[in-house]
């Protein structure tokens, strides 16, 4: 059950960030440090859901 919360955890933080950035890439003065720094992080949490997701169908 702890994994399933982890995961469902990530999955939020992950839809945040992507909010964030679609919000971030629609203001004018979007600074692409931070950007990139969201594309980072989002990417982070990707690959940490699919480990996750790996391991529990091995």
């Amino acid at each position: 059950m702890a994994i399933e919360a982890r995961l469902e955890t990530l999955e939020k933080k992950h839809f945040a960030l992507e909010e964030e950035l679609h919000s971030a890439l629609n203001q004018p003065s979007a600074d692409d440090a931070e950007i990139s720094d969201i594309k980072r992080r989002k990417l982070r949490l990707k690959d940490e859901i699919e480990r996750i997701r790996g391991s529990i169908t091995h």
